[in-house]
């Protein structure tokens, strides 16, 4: 931000500033967590909190608790809303989740209030929530067939949802009227401008403890040294042109995969992404938008360098060329459910497979990969009232040259976690016949990589209607260094005795299920890092002790015998 004079801070201050308004996001992400309704924020965290600039919505601090896919968007959509704002005062709130403004899919739901510090505006405070439902042609929002936004649920532009800290009555009926499930997203509306509340208290607080001026130094500062440690982490990485290739299985329409072609070049310090090379808009809802394209490579990056702080600083070193022309530009009214959950991972994966040989020993083969998006919607008999059950699962992690990928990890793109069996039969008619590691799945390497997990749902009463947007079904994930591909994600449902798998592997909408059909899925398995005839035979022998693998399979991947004893 700008100073008319400037201030000096020292690093304590500086550090107790940094942390402090990271602490403010973190307590906007509890109260939104805690207060909302549905599972998939309560319990799983789909959701995510931010201070923006007041200027042009540059990320100024974020949540610990949020997910990273998030930390550009919202910038992208907050940018948007500040372009279009009009007749601001205090208490005022917008809502936004056209994809094409600076987001993602449909079922994110920004909401944007700007913050007011001694009668001017100071920043912005922004939050992502993910809905169940927006409406659309199939509950959840996850229609794998789209061939348009308009079948994927309400779009809405920023509005001025709450004016003057009031809620405007006509316009949440507006939203409401479009959704299975209005009564309790109107717990989840509340809960997201609660939190906003709550960062507006704490910020006020802090600014009134250090002053404004000294505050707006150190986020000053704190961008300049984002900048100044993303760009030292870079140094480390040759001058050169690296490439790197990730599969989309397809698009839910035409049954033919997508390719990420990624191109980057360090030069100067700086890094340079080109994905141009990459498929042409495609029919069905994997297009993705650039804000998502975008903040599918500043989440990579920071998978690689953790240790940068984040803030728009953190971006400035990393330089996108806009993919026109390609699925990864999408424009109205290409459909786009699948571009956060599934084609941002595919990105990220190409980033790592382009500088893992620049940096073997911070990079690792390809994780899972997949969010894994199932939503199941129909009538609760017990209450006779509409449900939508939208869930997301775990899968392995990649090799590395550290040790065997993590089992069962969360996505790349996010630190949401399944929400609890127990909370999921209890609110819905299923039954969890199984959940369960799937052992190896993991791909073989030096370094082998982590497992998924395989599922099975049972529907315990009435009917419901059953959609997938996945992926890895096809290609499994990458391995690294001469590693083998993990497992690909793999989805099948046994009904009235018979066995259905979709046509697209992992992608398919509208299946109807009844009483007592069940649905089987089991998501994919990391990639292993390395050549698998250097692994350690102790590591294959307490693999096969643990049940992993039988010592045929170990055989079979390894080329080498577990000890009679281990069998």
């Amino acid at each position: 931000m700008c100073q008319s004079e400037p201030v000096k801070i020292d690093h304590v201050t500086l550090a107790v500033l940094q942390n402090g308004l990271n602490q403010v996001c973190n307590e906007m992400d509890l109260a939104f967590q805690r207060a909302a309704f549905s599972p998939v924020i309560a319990e799983a965290m789909d959701r995510s909190d931010g201070i923006y600039h007041r200027d042009d919505g540059a990320l100024i601090a974020q949540g610990e608790l949020g997910l990273p896919i998030f930390v550009g968007i919202m910038q992208f959509s907050t940018r948007t809303v500040i372009a279009q704002a009009k007749e601001l005062r205090p208490g005022d709130i917008y809502v936004v989740n056209d994809p094409y403004l600076g987001g993602t899919h449909l079922m994110d739901v920004r909401m944007a209030m700007p913050f007011y510090y001694q009668g001017e505006i100071f920043c912005w405070l922004s939050n992502t929530g993910h809905w169940r439902d927006t409406g659309g042609a199939v509950p959840g929002g996850f229609s794998a067939t789209a061939t348009e936004v308009e079948q994927e649920g309400l779009r809405l532009p920023p509005v001025k949802l709450y004016k003057g800290g009031v809620v405007d009555e006509e316009i949440q009926a507006i939203v409401l009227s479009n959704i299975r499930v209005a009564s309790e997203t109107i717990g989840d509306i509340k809960a997201q401008a609660a939190a906003l509340r709550v960062g507006e208290r704490r910020l006020t607080a802090l600014l009134d403890r250090y002053g404004r001026d000294v505050v707006e130094a150190a986020i000053d500062e704190m961008r300049s040294r984002a900048a100044q440690q993303m760009r030292a982490c870079i140094a480390h990485i040759p001058d050169g042109q690296y490439n790197g290739v990730a599969w989309v299985d397809s698009d839910g329409v035409v049954d033919e995969p997508l390719k990420i072609d990624l191109e980057i070049e360090k030069r100067h310090g700086d890094l340079y992404f080109d994905l141009s090379k990459s498929s042409p808009p495609c029919k069905g809802p994997m297009n993705s938008v650039i804000a998502t394209t975008r903040s599918a490579i500043y989440l990579a990056m920071k998978h690689i360098f953790p240790e940068v702080p984040i803030n728009a600083g953190t971006f400035e070193p990393l330089h996108i060329i806009d993919p026109a022309g390609t699925f990864l530009y999408a424009e109205y009214p290409r459909p786009v459910s699948g571009c956060a959950a599934e084609v941002s991972q595919r990105i990220a994966e190409a980033v790592f497979a382009a500088l893992v040989t620049a940096l073997p020993d911070r990079l690792f083969a390809a994780p899972a990969g997949t969010s894994g998006n199932f939503a199941l919607g129909g009538i609760d008999q017990r209450y006779d009232k509409p449900y939508v059950m939208y869930l997301f699962t775990g899968g392995g992690y990649g090799g590395s040259l550290h040790g065997d990928g993590l089992s069962n990890g969360c996505s790349t793109i996010g630190i949401s976690t399944m929400q609890p069996v127990e909370v999921l039969e209890q609110r819905y008619p299923i039954l969890f016949q199984e959940f369960a590691l799937r052992e190896g799945s993991g791909g073989a390497g030096q370094q082998r990589g982590g497992f998924g997990v395989s599922y099975a749902i049972q529907l315990r009463q009435g009917w419901g209607r059953a959609s997938f947007v996945m992926d890895h079904g096809r290609y499994g994930p990458q391995g690294a260094l001469g590693g083998a591909d993990g497992a690909v994600n793999e989805v099948r449902i046994e009904r009235a005795g018979d066995t259905y798998i979709p046509l697209h592997l992992s992608k398919d909408q509208d299946i109807e299920v009844g009483e007592g059909d069940v649905i089987h899925v089991s998501t994919p398995g990391g990639g292993g890092y390395g050549n698998a005839s250097l692994r350690s035979p102790e590591l294959i022998e307490r693999d096969v002790q643990r049940g992993y693998y039988s010592a045929v399979q170990a055989e079979k991947l390894w080329g080498k015998k577990a000890s009679p004893d281990t069998t």
